[in-house]
């Protein structure tokens, strides 16, 4: 990719909303091969990615398979299998994590690493660009600053610099949590995540005072950088990664159209920046994030640390404020709404916080207009069941079934500018395509020539059948007619003329889409910023060892999952502080008059049910670590243990 370009980087469950994806203004999509990605449940056939490969390359736009687990020893053969398979499918480059791929003889495919690699500093960037890493998705918990800092360190010729702008937030740094494999024996490294942080928690202090009662305290608030993208262009990003590769298909049209709207204004303002890849886009819809399940919105650390990034009352979508109970019936509920504009319907889903801040759900089987913005709505389930509903409730709605329609249908056009040139020849008739990326073709027919009649007329015609692209990817931005007189060209040549024009201009651009090249390695090999791995490296077979020797790291210890830590340890790292969102944390405290040295960092206790984990706080990197250990049936369910260098060589 060209520094000054744009990518659109969408997520896709299967090829179809890969091709929406695509169809919706995506300049690359990503999706799971048939396995080895870091969502288990999304994996797909090679038949299927090829067929949205296909796709994707008519408007230059790319594939990218996520290989981004961490592999056993036993699984690198079946991967570099898959891999050379996806190859030849027409993937353009593969989303990695275990480095020990880069020990295989893979074809020429472009590698990018995962987040799962935690990129959060510009030695580790630099690193990685230097073994031949093409893109690198960098930590979500980054602010403009760092960004910058690992723009300057690394060359924009040789490794693009992607980040997430929207979608579910991890709360740990990617590839560094561990809690579901502690607990479960479901690795997050390897594509099978319990998802732990979505959890209630009861949070106690050393004491075993209560702190926080049944709170998500380690769930995150949905990432949203609409506002922020001129910012993180500026910075150095350059690809816009959408998370949510098991995300439906209404959702990826949506959003996917949301953040290519914003960075056409932004490139039609800009013109030292463009587009990935070809066409213009346009939608039968107003594209609104709002719509979709989220959890509420935060841009996260971009900005700086903020205090209310969490969804800690509840992880479920609470949707969008449309009324509030005017009165309760039997079998009804009777709804004010907050705008004689808003429509309910049979289907919708809507919600409301309890007493206790539960968010209860109330699927309206019925919904009938009173009138004057009042609504009578009749739930799927019994009244009797809905708690703490009553006159004055405020009611949400998290799913409209009138936008679950419109993006139930074709919802979008994607267009390629083409320009026309009907020139006469000896024989008859000769067409030009040229389209918006300079490629040409032209075909020519035999037909006798006959002057027009009415030479207005004539014209018009030859306009009106040349100009017909409706069912191609492309569109007519300009049609040069140049005969030497008027000719009578029936509709029916025509038409034919341009299909075969059309068909042709499809297979030159066919032949001249080039994949993306693998960067080289730099000689000698790149020496790594540290000498010394702990699990956190997530190294977990023989390949990404000798790798990690290669460059230089004298101990290597062996991944997690590998059961070679059986005691307490770090179970997950992240930037999110309860203490700083509880208003607990020491630096909040400096200044208040009679606080200031009574509050200290001291660790807090988490607990669901019978998992009790420990929260530890390392204020000088403003970091949070969640301590515990191996459950005994999990070490006992245990992979063969690897153990790699223990003392220094």
């Amino acid at each position: 990719m060209q520094p000054h370009q744009l990518e659109l980087l969408a997520p896709a469950r299967d090829a179809d909303i890969g091709i929406e994806a695509v169809n919706h203004g995506a300049d690359a999509v990503y999706i799971g091969g048939p396995s080895f990605g870091a969502r288990a449940a999304a994996s797909n056939d090679v038949a299927d990615i090829a067929r949205l490969a296909a796709h994707a390359h008519r408007y230059n736009a790319r594939v990218f398979v996520t290989l981004n687990t961490i592999l056993r020893d036993d699984e690198l053969e079946p991967a570099h299998q898959q891999i050379i398979q996806l190859y030849e499918a027409g993937v353009d480059a593969l989303i990695i994590q275990d480095m020990g791929l880069l020990e295989l003889d893979l074809p020429p495919i472009q590698l990018h690493a995962s987040t799962q690699t935690d990129i959060r500093t510009p030695e580790k960037a630099r690193f990685l660009q230097d073994v031949g890493l093409s893109q690198i998705v960098l930590a979500r918990e980054l602010d403009l600053e760092q960004i910058a800092a690992i723009r300057a360190a690394t060359d924009p010729e040789r490794c693009t610099l992607e980040f997430f702008v929207h979608g579910a937030l991890c709360v740990a740094y990617s590839g560094q949590c561990y809690i579901s494999h502690a607990h479960t024996g479901r690795s997050a490294n390897r594509g099978d995540c319990s998802q732990a942080c979505r959890l209630p928690y009861q949070v106690t202090d050393m004491e075993g005072r209560i702190v926080a009662h049944d709170k998500h305290v380690l769930s995150m608030k949905d990432n949203n950088q609409s506002d922020n993208l001129e910012a993180l262009i500026d910075a150095g990003i350059r690809s816009f990664k959408i998370e949510g590769r098991y995300k439906d298909m209404g959702y990826v049209k949506n959003i996917t159209a949301h953040y290519r709207t914003l960075l056409d204004d932004i490139i039609d303002r800009r013109p030292e920046f463009a587009r990935a890849s070809s066409g213009r886009t346009t939608f039968a819809f107003t594209p609104d994030p709002n719509q979709n399940f989220n959890r509420e919105f935060t841009d996260y650390f971009v900005g700086g640390r903020k205090d209310d990034i969490g969804a800690f009352d509840t992880p479920k979508n609470p949707g969008l404020p449309v009324g509030y109970v005017s009165k309760v019936g039997d079998k009804w509920v009777e709804l004010q709404t907050d705008s004689p504009d808003i429509v309910l319907n049979n289907g919708d889903g809507l919600c409301y916080y309890t007493l206790q801040k539960d968010l209860t759900g109330l699927a309206i089987n019925r919904a009938e207009k009173v009138g004057g913005g009042i609504w009578r709505v009749f739930p799927k389930d019994p009244m009797a069941g809905f708690k703490d509903l009553r006159a004055g409730t405020l009611i949400n709605r998290n799913r409209d079934m009138n936008w679950t329609r419109l993006l139930g249908k074709s919802s979008s056009e994607r267009r390629i500018g083409v320009w026309l040139r009907l020139e006469e020849t000896a024989a008859g008739f000769s067409l030009t395509l040229t389209d918006e990326d300079g490629h040409t073709a032209t075909v020519a027919a035999a037909h006798a020539k006959e002057p027009a009649k009415d030479a207005a007329k004539a014209e018009a015609t030859l306009r009106e059948h040349l100009g017909k692209l409706g069912t191609t990817p492309f569109a007519a931005m300009g049609i040069a007619i140049d005969l030497s007189q008027p000719w009578f060209v029936p509709a029916s040549f025509l038409n034919a003329l341009r299909r075969d024009a059309v068909a042709a201009l499809e297979s030159a651009r066919a032949a001249a889409y080039v994949r993306p090249a693998r960067a080289p390695a730099v000689e000698p090999p790149a020496i790594y910023p540290e000498d010394t791995l702990t699990y956190l490296a997530n190294v977990y077979n023989h390949k990404a060892r000798d790798f990690y020797a290669k460059h230089g790291v004298q101990v290597i210890a062996a991944a997690y999952e590998s059961h070679e830590e059986a005691g307490e340890v770090s179970l997950m790292i992240t930037k999110h502080c309860v203490r700083y969102s509880l208003s607990l944390c020491p630096k909040q405290a400096k200044g208040v008059t009679g606080v200031q040295g009574t509050v200290r960092a001291t660790p807090l206790t988490l607990i669901n049910g019978s998992e009790k984990l420990t929260l530890c706080f390392d204020c000088k990197p403003c970091e949070m670590h969640v301590v515990g250990k191996l459950k005994l049936a999990v070490a006992k369910a245990s992979t063969t243990p690897l153990t790699f260098y223990k003392n220094r060589p």
